[in-house]
């Protein structure tokens, strides 16, 4: 017995010991990243790969924050973030309550379409996506890019919704409409309730998506730069000749942060989220 149960704390300190080396290599280049953000251009050169900055420094923040636009850039990806979960949200929760709860004619082929449009690749919904927006005169605006950036199949949240509400008792249903619920009120006040580790995933991951979108943003803002995102406004510190280095550190640092601390808030709904639907 003394022999398993040190061979079980042997195995268990050396599979620890591993996975604190693969947490470190995996955080450095973020840590490196941070690091930088605060160190002068000649001790960035000079010492390339250290973490902690000899001179401690916030003009690169500064700098960035605001000769660089960034202040703007970050107001821009907040709204259009915003906006867009909140238009995500509201489709995929109905179209995947809908999909989830009832039966009707042609679901199967409905959702065989929505499985096969994950297939498709985002460079070549661009161009049609660019055209509708420039029909409708959004171009260059917030509002154009909030409707493009929220107006995907969104086929994976409609699954986690379709799951999740598809393995609710159908006792609940007809409990509230024995109490006169109608069909809005249960779905306000019961099923929407009992999907919110679902609807936080939601939010989460189109946060993300979202917030790091760099192509489509960078198409439709090109006649526009009062209306670049953050990932955009990060691609203008590389010029033909120069970059700089100390300022593309210092705006992947304060893009990164937002994210970051929004998933140590929500992490628990998060994973209870992705375990919930499923388990449906």
């Amino acid at each position: 017995m003394k022999q398993t149960k040190s061979k079980k704390t042997v195995k268990t300190l050396i599979s620890h010991a591993v996975l604190i080396v693969i947490g470190v290599l995996w955080m450095y280049p973020f840590l490196w990243m941070a690091s930088a953000s605060f160190k002068t251009n000649d001790e960035f050169f000079a010492n390339r790969l250290s973490l902690i900055p000899e001179t401690f420094t916030l003009d690169n923040i500064i700098r960035i924050w605001t000769k660089a636009n960034f202040s703007t850039y970050f107001i821009n990806t907040v709204i259009v973030t915003i906006f867009s979960v909140i238009i995500v949200l509201v489709m995929t929760i109905t179209a995947g309550y809908a999909l989830g709860r009832y039966d009707f004619v042609g679901k199967k082929v409905l959702l065989s379409i929505f499985l096969a449009s994950i297939t498709i690749p985002l460079v070549s919904t661009i161009i049609p996506t660019y055209q509708v927006i420039r029909s409708a005169g959004l171009v260059g605006t917030r509002t154009g890019l909030i409707l493009a950036q929220s107006g995907g199949a969104h086929v994976i949240f409609l699954m986690l919704f379709s799951g999740y509400f598809q393995g609710i008792p159908n006792e609940l249903e007809d409990a509230a409409k024995v109490d006169g619920c109608s069909f809005f009120k249960t779905f306000w006040y019961i099923m929407m309730p009992l999907g919110k580790p679902i609807s936080i995933t939601v939010v989460i991951m189109q946060t993300i998506w979202t917030w790091n979108a760099f192509l489509l943003p960078l198409v439709l803002t090109l006649n526009n730069p009062s209306s670049r995102t953050l990932a955009v406004g990060l691609y203008a510190f590389k010029g033909e000749n120069t970059v700089d280095w100390t300022g593309i550190a210092a705006g992947g640092f304060i893009s990164v942060i937002p994210i970051i601390l929004l998933y140590i808030f929500l992490q628990k709904y998060f994973v209870d989220g992705i375990a919930g639907a499923v388990k449906s």
